[in-house]
């Protein structure tokens, strides 16, 4: 009973008998399972404070002893009285903040050899049971104190738990490792698309692109020359070309009706 050997040696002075060790035994218990004594007697005295160890005077009636207890969490009250019927010690404990009350029935001799009072090394039996006893009969149906868990911060993984943010523009990948992707423009779910993404990074529009319209058409290779403009090998390959003008009449020219002014239904116009 880790605790109890330094209990006991600064209570030997007023251990006199039998029942007044079991009773040390007892408070001992109760302060493992979270309770502190605030003293002897049932009404409270002059500058009270919690402690572990036996308060003065706590053995001067050898047939009723009186104790209260807080426990640590300062949620529950306890009045003690260890009242000695023969050679038995009935305990009687209540919880003043809900009335509960239990009660312990313990055989002296059980636990207690009085013939080494003097020795604590040898003076408790038992100890196990007694612990079983109190823990059962006492503990349990008045509650224990609870203990405050203290939480540690979550570590967060930048990479992980990094926080969404729908602005923040995508990193840059070099040219020839990702190509920007269209959808298909006879893609029915693609219209108005890009109308509702502020980033541009869609397509769709509800306006209507005459050189992206239709089925898509092969690129031009400005190095071979454009017939009627530009001789074969103007444009070196590979060299920065900005096209001008119409770049062949292959290409489908913009359709009127795709931007018609306002009052277009209007045959006089």
């Amino acid at each position: 009973m880790a605790g109890l050997e330094l209990l006991y040696a600064s209570a030997r002075a007023a251990i006199s008998r039998p029942q007044d060790a079991l009773l040390c035994g007892v408070h001992w218990e109760l302060v493992r399972h979270g309770y502190r004594c605030l003293g002897a007697g049932d009404q409270p005295g002059p500058d009270e404070r919690k402690s572990e160890l036996l308060p003065a005077g706590w053995e001067a009636n050898k047939e009723v002893y009186t104790l209260r207890y807080k426990s640590t969490d300062d949620a529950r009250e306890l009045l003690l009285k260890a009242i000695m019927v023969e050679d038995s010690m009935i305990l009687n404990v209540m919880d003043r903040s809900s009335q509960k009350v239990a009660d312990v029935t313990l055989a002296v001799a059980d636990y207690i050899d009085p013939e080494h009072l003097d020795d604590f090394h040898k003076v408790y039996k038992n100890t196990e049971e007694l612990r079983t006893r109190i823990a059962s009969g006492i503990i349990a149906p008045l509650g224990a104190p609870t203990e405050k868990a203290k939480k540690e911060p979550e570590k967060k993984d930048p990479e992980s738990h990094r926080d969404y943010d729908p602005l923040r523009i995508p990193p840059h990948h070099p040219a020839g490792m990702r190509a920007p992707t269209r959808p298909s423009p006879l893609s029915p779910f693609a219209v108005g698309g890009e109308d509702l993404d502020p980033l541009g990074r869609r397509s769709g529009g509800m306006i209507v692109d005459p050189l992206r319209s239709g089925f898509p058409q092969p690129g031009i290779d400005p190095s071979s020359g454009i017939p009627g403009r530009l001789p074969p090998g103007a444009v070196p390959p590979g060299a920065r070309f900005d096209p001008f003008g119409p770049l062949g009449a292959g290409r489908s020219g913009p359709d009127p009706d795709h931007l018609p002014p306002p009052g277009y239904d209007d045959m006089f116009m």
